[in-house]
Order: C-alpha cells, then structure tokens, then sequence
C-alpha cells in the first residue's frame, strides 16, 4: 500500500469537495439505474460521462494525483459509451459506482486523518483492464467490464444480480406520483392535505441528522412501486403515510445518540427501539390513518418473532410492515449512517445482501415482490 499526504488544504476546501462528491455519486446512481430502462439514451449517457470528468478535475485541481489516472479510463469508457461506439451494460454500472466508492474513501480518508493509502498495483491492474475495453472488441466487453469489476470487488464479481431466486421476473412500471414523492397524484382533497403535511413534516425531521436527507421520499416512492408489482394488497395512502412517518420518533432521541458510530448499549438500543411508539403516537387520534399507525408499529417486527417493540411472528405482522421493514434496511444499506459511513453499498449489492440475510428477518413474500421491482431498475431494459 501507497500513502498519500497531499498539500495544505482548508478544511472547508475538502468538504465541499466532499460534498460535490456525493452529490454526484447519488446522481450517477440514479442516472444508471435509468439507463438500465434506456440504456441507448444518449443524455443518461452524456450526463453520467459528465458526472465522471467533473470529479475527475475536482480531484486534479486539488492534486489528487493518484486517482486521476483511474478516472480517466472510467472516463474514456463513458466517452465510447456516448458516442456510441460501445454499448451499455448492467456490469459497466457496478465498474463506475466501486471507482466511485474507491474515490470517496481516498477523499474521506484524507479529510479524517490528512493522507490516505491506496493501492498502486491495483490501480495499474484496473487501468490495463479498463483500456482493453475498445469499440473493436465488442465480444469481450462482458469479460473485460467483469475482470474489472472482480478487481474491486471479487464478491460482487463473481455474483450476478440475476442468480438470486426470483430476481427475473417482469413487472410493469412505477405508479404515477406527485412530482418526485410518494404521494399519488389521484389524491385529493383532505387526505393529500394531510399526506403533504406529513411529507413536509418529515422533511423538517430530515435535518435533525447528518444521514438522513431524500429518505423519506424515496421509501414512499419505492414502496408505493412495489406494491401496485404486487397487486395492491396495501392501500396506497395508509402505506405512503406511513413510509413518511415511520421514523418521526427518531427527531426525539438525543443527537449524540443519532450520530454514534460505536455499538449501542444495552440501554441506548432500548431508547432507539423506543421510536416507533413515538411515530406511531403522531398518528394516535387521526382515526383515518389507523392502518398506517399499524404499519408504523409493526415495521421493526421480524417474520421470526424476534423484532420488536412486541415480538409478533409472520402471520400478525401487516403487509405494509412487511414491506417497510425491507426497504427501511435497504436504504440503510445503501446511504451513509453514522454507524457506516464508508460501508454504504450499491444498490445492487444491497439486494444480494437483503437476500441472503432474509430468512427470518423479512417475509419471503415480499422479498419476492421485492426483487421483481429492482430487477426492473437494476437489470433489464425497458
């Protein structure tokens, strides 16, 4: 391993750096999981190139040295893409997404401790291998864009999204929601009023921490997603409400406890369960919302009996809870917590660990309506 100390920077130099990082990393995120619907749309694929070369020369005008080179081959890979001389595929999202992890590490590194290590050998291997890809070898793309990948991540190498049971199966696309919410644009009247409220209530609560920003949203939207994939058995409002609510509880506990990296003691995980009385009490007189109430309790209960707050086995759970216990751990998986901050993962990744850890935890029911949908997101084209 490498260390690099860089030049004397201001600290506040560095988070903003940090934070154009991120915030083009939740973007590329989202522009692949669109390109994996259309994955020929030239503007994903501009957008996405664009995402690339602007961290790139955020890290050159800072003397990031190390992981330019790296960057510039992702970059070039995306120059093919956009100009059509390669085509898109799901392994070349996990190629940019481990590049971009590899990134915020060294960044983050720098930013804790003032140096970061790396590995050299590395790079130089993922370079060679990234610079083999070319528009005169369109057959080896798949093994070329996969070698690479096994280079950052043989885990994730050597797993296909496509190997966990039930993952290919289609589905039809998302329902129809208010801008970017989870609230349904058929709607109306009173009950948006209060959705909206609670939408815009959970916002507010977003900022009491550092991790929780868009989290409320994107629970809604994807719950709302998966369940019209499985018929509806859950009524949208009360499930939307609850996804918005469920987490209310948290604003109240003490921000040192919030922002802990370390593991809970005894006492503190007890206050932490203690959240979703606190959620579920919002709700306690709005007798037209007593379904989502019932979701918003039973959301950390496990199919096992060993959840809580009341240990309920499978058959007394609600679906709704069944769902938002499933998504509330994937977006945990997938976005920065105090207690993960460099452990976050992709998407993809995410849904090969949900079900590998599923039996007892998550119902399998739902888990298969899971899969279904992020199959759709993650895998297959439109």
């Amino acid at each position: 391993m490498q260390i690099f100390t860089p030049e004397e920077l201001e600290d506040d130099i560095l988070s903003e750096l940090m934070e154009e990082i991120n915030e083009l990393y939740e973007a590329s995120e989202q522009t692949l999981i669109e390109l994996e619907l259309r994955p020929e749309d030239n503007e994903l694929q501009r957008s996405l190139f664009r995402s690339v070369h602007t961290i790139k020369g955020d890290l050159g005008l800072v003397n990031f040295s190390p992981m330019v080179p790296l960057l510039q081959h992702v970059e070039d890979l995306l120059d093919f893409l956009r100009k059509g001389q390669i085509h898109y595929t799901s392994t070349m999202s996990d190629l940019v997404l481990l590049t971009m992890d590899q990134v915020k590490g060294f960044v983050q590194s720098v930013m804790n401790d003032g140096r970061a290590s790396y590995d050299e050998h590395l790079h130089e291997q993922l370079v060679q291998a990234i610079s083999r890809i070319s528009p005169q070898n369109h057959a080896d793309h798949e093994r070329l864009l996969t070698e690479a990948v096994q280079l950052l991540n043989p885990e994730l190498g050597n797993t296909a999204l496509g190997d966990v049971d039930g993952l290919q199966q289609s589905v039809s696309g998302p329902p129809e929601t208010v801008a970017n919410t989870g609230i349904l644009k058929t709607v109306s009247g009173d009950k948006r009023d209060d959705m909206v409220f609670f939408r815009n209530l959970m916002q507010t609560i977003e900022h009491r921490s550092n991790y929780w920003a868009g989290r409320g949203d994107r629970i809604a939207k994807l719950a709302l997603y998966i369940n019209h994939e499985a018929g509806s058995p859950i009524d949208d409002d009360q499930l939307s409400v609850a996804c918005y609510v469920h987490d209310f509880g948290m604003a109240f506990m003490p921000l040192t406890l919030l922002n802990k990296n370390e593991p809970y003691t005894q006492a503190e995980f007890n206050l932490m369960r203690s959240h979703v009385y606190k959620s579920s009490r919002l709700l306690e007189h709005l007798e037209h919302w007593n379904h989502a109430r019932k979701i918003v309790m039973q959301h950390h209960e496990r199919v096992d009996g060993n959840g809580y707050p009341l240990g309920l086995k499978e058959e007394d759970i609600c679906d709704g809870a069944k769902l938002l216990g499933i998504l509330d751990t994937f977006d945990a998986m997938t976005h920065s917590r105090a207690h993960n901050q460099d452990k976050q993962m992709s998407k993809k990744q995410a849904v090969i660990a949900l079900n590998r850890a599923a039996d007892g935890q998550f119902s399998a029911k739902w888990i298969r309506h899971f899969n279904r949908v992020m199959t759709r997101l993650l895998t297959q084209g439109a």
